[in-house]
């Protein structure tokens, strides 16, 4: 690797090193750290539709949906979940108390869409309600029970058929929600987190519900213009790795959406915001009218693949095109593999774009107030892969700053991620450059000393600033000859 500079006070190396003690090994992320016990989270549709048995021949319209909950429910196996937490919108609501279904057995079925002969049922975890409703307690809320052989709603009900169907075998809390304020949605959900904890049961949580109901002339609730904004503001949090943002979406945006989904994902966004999050969206359609999403907060990370929604680069020089949420994201995947695991990840689970070019480039961490945390970068590739080189560059970033102390666990959480990748640089002379434009590197004639600065960085608002910085920088005697030479860069961020 190369050495970085990233802002004015950044800093500069001027040879590759290796990070051949870091052994490579496949990709975990888990939330809150190694100690947590909710080790998967995620959020799924309820439409009955879905069910083979109940939406028959319309199944085809949803078919990718239900492939999503079979992912879903592949991830939550492999967290090693032993008892799953479902969240439903249609549970019988308390005006000021959240609900829960009681045991020891939680039966339901689909008799009320004709499909009477679908039945399931699921065991109980007593032992994590009650902590839950104790939890709860200690901040003034109320878990009621439902009366006893309840059946369970469609919300709770059509994802526990998929889990079941696709091989997850446990136990369960069902709960629903109440008409409290938003602010205690999250706040019970930071309850439901503590209590698993406490008790130590490695546990799922799922937030069931749908998007808007308001997408089609159509639809169920009928048709709203600005519905389809609701939705494009949560799926494009998720794919930022970004959840909070959910949080603080327009209330009469919501209101105009008709969803029924909103207070789950707050209530598993309370439960999992000490982070670390590991969002992706697994699926989004809306074939009748109603948004349907599949997706993950918290988990065991699978492959770095298949990152939805490619976007434009802020400055693309032309070359390789590359996901712009796949660039960051890996940056973050090595980080907190390296600071939770101490191990480096396997740079073969990075999307094919990442895999098949080489280039430098420069990470930098920076807190959630836009404090500089860490920046170190390549000049020129040191790597075989860009996907390589992101992951060296993102570790050293973290641990080898030499202006900050390695980044600790607890600071995870609070840190965004960003990836500048270089094109090959160029030579130039003083009226070649443009600061807003292009990055610069001054060399001494003989190459022994070189600064690097990247371009559009705030108050380097001039040519000779920022030649005068990268000079400094590469620490060139005074009065010596330089070169320069100029490079573009396709600035990839998490939003």
């Amino acid at each position: 690797m190369v050495e970085c500079e990233c802002s004015p006070d950044s800093i500069v190396s001027n040879g590759p090193r290796l990070l051949n003690e870091l052994r490579p090994v496949a990709l975990f992320i888990f939330p809150m750290g190694s100690e947590s016990s909710l080790v998967f989270s995620g959020i799924a549709p309820h439409p009955p539709i879905m069910v083979p048995e109940v939406g028959r021949e319309a199944v085809a319209e949803v078919r990718r949906s239900i492939d999503g909950m079979a992912e879903l429910t592949k991830r939550l196996i492999s967290s090693g979940a032993e008892t799953v937490v479902l969240i439903s919108p249609h549970a019988p609501l308390e005006p000021s108390a959240f609900v829960a279904y009681p045991g020891p057995v939680l039966r339901g079925n689909f008799a009320n869409f004709s499909a009477s002969a679908v039945r399931f049922e699921a065991s109980l975890d007593d032992e994590l309600l009650q902590a839950i409703s104790k939890a709860a307690a200690r901040e003034d809320y109320e878990v009621v029970g439902l009366a006893s052989g309840q059946k369970l709603d469609h919300g709770t009900a059509v994802p526990l058929y998929f889990l079941q169907r696709n091989g997850w075998s446990g136990r369960v809390v069902a709960l629903g929600y109440s008409f409290l304020s938003n602010e205690d949605h999250l706040r019970f959900g930071s309850c439901i987190g503590e209590a698993i904890n406490e008790i130590g049961r490695s546990a799922g949580l799922i937030a069931s519900g749908d998007l808007s109901h308001r997408l089609k002339p159509d639809a169920p609730a009928g048709y709203f213009p600005t519905a389809y904004i609701f939705d494009n503001e949560v799926v494009d949090a998720l794919r930022a790795n970004s959840p909070e943002r959910i949080i603080h979406i327009d209330q009469e945006l919501r209101r105009n959406a008709g969803e029924c989904g909103y207070r789950s994902m707050l209530i598993a966004l309370g439960a999992t915001r000490e982070g670390p999050w590991a969002c992706e969206v697994i699926h989004y359609e809306a074939p009748f009218g109603v948004g349907y999403l599949v997706a993950q907060l918290t988990g065991k990370q699978p492959a770095l693949q298949d990152c939805p929604k490619p976007l434009t680069a802020e400055a693309d020089f032309g070359e390789e095109p590359f996901s712009a949420a796949s660039v960051p994201h890996l940056a973050r995947a090595a980080v907190e593999t390296y600071v939770i695991r101490g191990t480096q990840i396997d740079s073969s689970q990075a999307s094919a774009e990442l895999l098949s070019v080489q280039a430098a480039c420069f990470v930098s961490l920076k807190t959630h107030e836009g404090q500089l945390r860490g920046c170190i970068g390549t000049i020129e590739p040191a790597k075989e892969t860009l996907a390589e080189e992101i992951i060296a560059n993102a570790i050293n970033a973290a641990t080898r700053d030499p202006r900050f102390s390695p980044v600790a666990a607890e600071e995870l959480s609070h840190l965004r991620y960003s990836v500048d990748v270089l094109s090959t640089p160029e030579p130039a002379t003083l009226e070649d450059l443009d600061p807003a434009v292009y990055g610069v590197i001054v060399e001494d004639e003989s190459g022994s000393y070189r600064g690097l600065l990247l371009p559009d960085l705030e108050g380097v608002d001039s040519v000779a600033k920022q030649v005068e910085i990268a000079a400094r920088k590469a620490e060139v005697p005074p009065e010596t000859p330089i070169k320069l030479s100029r490079f573009r860069v396709s600035r990839f961020g998490e939003r």
